[in-house]
């Protein structure tokens, strides 16, 4: 595919010698799917094509936002299997997962325009005075940066700007630097669904133009998903700038509590799939497990037993794979080394996550066991490596599964409602599921996370609360103003 940005509507043809951009295939690195030079420029046209763009967008009224955001679904729907292929060309991730993300995409414009998320920005009144009424309205905040992941380069970047552009944003897009041709294609079915031009802009880079554009004096707000570090330097990029609305989901250091009475099938096949899914690559997935001590003689050895059959291999549907490889050969180098690094440090290994001896960056399953799990194991590795401990007590268990500076998702195994209740308040976490496994969300419910998951600006059926604010009016019908005390007032005066 050629290479371009979108700005205003018009195709704006990308440059392929001296390239800074080159998104290979995870599976077959020699394989290039996409390659561009990023042009720096790019990032003041399409703010100010998108602040051209702001008006007319957003005085066009709800119900024609919503009948383009109806167009953009039937597009995703009749390019869903070219979605999903490039996001496993790109990204290395199942073609059926890669089919489920693609599906994810229509899905969320359905979410977004049902009542769950409507009664949220609906306009209220609330009667004051007999004459007087205060009304809450809801109104976009402007220009909204999107910088999307590459784990979800389309569901997750999807979910920041379909509420945007319903409550009347306009949008400056920029994919990941490892995904660039999920992202050219975004564009493509905005441009099929005719939004007007403006209205979402594409410019495709790496960490330069990103930091160019968070940074950019146009804009209104940022919606980001990415690493903690990202997200600080987003962070501290906007110090001066508190009016600026940002949304920051920054991944997790996910912990499962697996107590004595849990269903013992149940909370074997949820930890492996929530830990080794997408080859864990989520940002829910599970990162550390804290077994009770009489439930770890029948958890683990079952829970590594399963663990060592999943089939890693290219994800492109010919043979069966639950397992892709990882997206870089930097992440998987990465994943190797913080293995060795905690086995220098006194982890056992109870199952060797290693490298596969073929092309690709694939790597196998891996659990650490540790005595206890502290701050000093904490940490997000992007990679299919679990951390595990033994726990005393629900009590003990409780304070591993604290032991984080993340606050993303978290689950706990048990047949028991009331020891589910006795837990569940004191997990520092956004999302906190009974008897399923951490990776997974509903967009139905809202998202997100605390600590350096995120900044209390939860995404999914809660996207709709950072895309407009509330304004308030005070609204009278009658024009008998009284005279306040300590005035004079004489109605001669008006002649």
């Amino acid at each position: 595919m050629r290479p371009w940005n979108l700005i205003g509507g018009v195709e704006r043809p990308l440059e392929t010698v001296d390239a800074d951009i080159t998104s290979v295939n995870p599976a077959r690195p020699d394989e290039v799917v996409w390659t561009a030079r990023a042009d720096p420029t790019a990032v003041d046209a399409a703010v100010a094509s998108a602040r051209a763009a702001l008006d007319g967008w957003r005085m066009a009224g709800q119900e024609a936002r919503a009948s383009a955001l109806k167009r953009l679904a039937a597009v995703f729907t009749a390019r869903a299997e070219d979605i999903a292929r490039a996001i496993t060309a790109e990204m290395g991730k199942t073609l059926a997962e890669s089919r489920l993300e693609a599906k994810l995409l229509a899905d969320k414009v359905a979410i977004t325009l049902g009542e769950t998320c409507q009664a949220r920005v609906r306009p209220w009144d609330v009667q004051v005075a007999p004459t007087r009424t205060g009304r809450c309205s809801f109104r976009s905040h402007g220009v909204m940066a999107v910088l999307g992941p590459f784990n979800f380069p389309a569901h997750l970047p999807n979910g920041h700007w379909v509420p945007a552009l319903l409550l009347g944003n306009t949008i400056v897009f920029k994919p990941s630097e490892r995904t660039p041709l999920v992202g050219q294609l975004m564009a493509e079915c905005m441009r099929a669904a005719e939004l007007p031009p403006g209205v979402f802009n594409l410019v495709q880079g790496g960490p330069e133009v990103a930091k160019a554009l968070v940074a950019h004096e146009g804009l209104d707000g940022i919606l980001f998903t990415g690493s903690w570090p990202v997200g600080r330097s987003i962070m501290q990029a906007n110090l001066d700038r508190p009016g600026r609305l940002l949304a920051l989901e920054m991944g997790g250091s996910n912990a499962a509590i697996v107590l004595d009475d849990a269903h013992r099938r149940q909370a074997v096949l949820e930890c492996v799939r929530a830990s080794f899914a997408t080859t864990g690559q989520r940002c829910t997935c599970t990162r550390r497990i804290i077994v009770h001590r009489d439930a770890a003689p029948w958890f683990v050895p079952a829970f590594c037993r399963m663990a060592s059959t999943l089939l890693v291999g290219d994800g492109d549907g010919r043979a069966p794979a639950f397992m892709g490889p990882l997206a870089t050969e930097r992440a998987r180098d990465a994943a190797l080394a913080f293995q060795a690094d905690a086995v220098r440090r006194g982890a056992t290994v109870l199952l060797r996550a290693a490298a596969l001896d073929r092309p690709g960056w694939f790597i196998t399953p891996g659990v650490l066991q540790w005595p206890r799990l502290t701050l000093d194991q904490d940490g997000e590795v992007f990679a299919p490596i679990v951390q595990l401990a033994v726990a005393t007590s629900d009590e003990d268990a409780l304070e591993q599964a604290n032991a984080s500076r993340f606050g993303l998702a978290a689950s706990v195994f048990s047949s028991s409602r009331a020891r589910w209740e006795a837990l569940c308040p004191r997990i520092n976490a956004g999302c906190v599921n009974w008897n399923v496994g951490t990776a997974g969300a509903s967009s139905a419910l809202p998202f997100g996370g605390l600590g350096l998951s995120g900044n209390h600006r939860p995404a999914a059926a809660f996207s709709v609360d950072s895309c407009a604010a509330p304004i308030a009016h005070l609204e009278e019908s009658s024009d008998a103003a009284a005279v306040p005390d300590g005035a004079l007032w004489d109605d001669t005066w008006l002649g």
